[in-house]
């Protein structure tokens, strides 16, 4: 085989050397047959295996698992110390008595809108006095704490509005125009009272007490002491 081929000698059974072929200035020698190396081993460096980085999906897999393990790491540490507690804004509630008020930052206490900013720490951690609540009433207030009375310079909590009670000094929080109430209720008794405290209602209580608290004396005459 090795004799058709200019610049061959044999170099044993079954192999060929070439030298000196034409085009080739290097004098490079091939051997016969010639066996091309697998590309993975001519990619790999001499004298070794290439780094586990060259794959990309075992890098991938790597970068994966750290993350993970960074994310469960931080959940036990959140676990451990315990999640912030959350303080949220003021939040309307109703209370015992269908009055508005205020919900406290534990989302189970409600305290009437009057015992908001009136010295006494109502709620379990005192939120209800909190300065950013207080410094400038009514307009550091939210809006459903704060009733205004047919004075717009004067205001009142919104749980004293139809509580029959002449919280504005005017009447303007019992009656209309400026304030649409219910009638008097089962513990009320109509009329126009001679007190300034009350408006459009007196308590029944005082009915038949002796002392006039209606205009027209209904009080002692007609009303029935509940």
């Amino acid at each position: 085989m090795c004799e058709g081929a200019a610049g061959g000698h044999r170099a044993g059974p079954g192999l060929c050397v070439f030298s000196g072929l034409p085009g080739d200035p290097e004098g490079a020698q091939l051997s016969w047959p010639h066996r091309p190396r697998p590309r993975h081993e001519q990619d790999l460096p001499p004298g070794g295996r290439g780094p586990c980085c060259s794959r990309r999906g075992a890098c991938l897999s790597a970068l994966l698992l750290l993350l993970l393990a960074t994310l469960a790491a931080l959940v036990t540490l959140v676990i451990s110390l315990g999640l912030p507690a959350r303080t949220p804004g003021a939040q309307a509630c109703v209370t015992p008595t269908n009055r508005t008020g205020f919900l406290c930052h534990d989302w189970r206490s409600c305290i009437p809108a009057s015992g908001v900013c009136d010295g006494l720490r109502t709620c379990p951690h005192g939120e209800d006095e909190d300065e950013s609540l207080c410094r400038d009433a009514p307009h550091s207030l939210p809006s459903f704490l704060v009733a205004r009375c047919g004075d717009p310079a004067s205001w009142i909590y919104s749980d004293q509005k139809c509580d029959g009670t002449n919280n504005c000094g005017d009447c303007s929080d019992e009656l209309s125009p400026v304030t649409a109430c219910p009638p008097c209720g089962p513990g009320w008794w109509r009329c126009s009272s001679t007190f300034f405290q009350y408006c459009g209602c007196v308590p029944r209580t005082l009915c038949q007490d002796g002392m006039q608290h209606c205009s027209d004396w209904s009080d002692e005459y007609s009303c029935l002491r509940s």
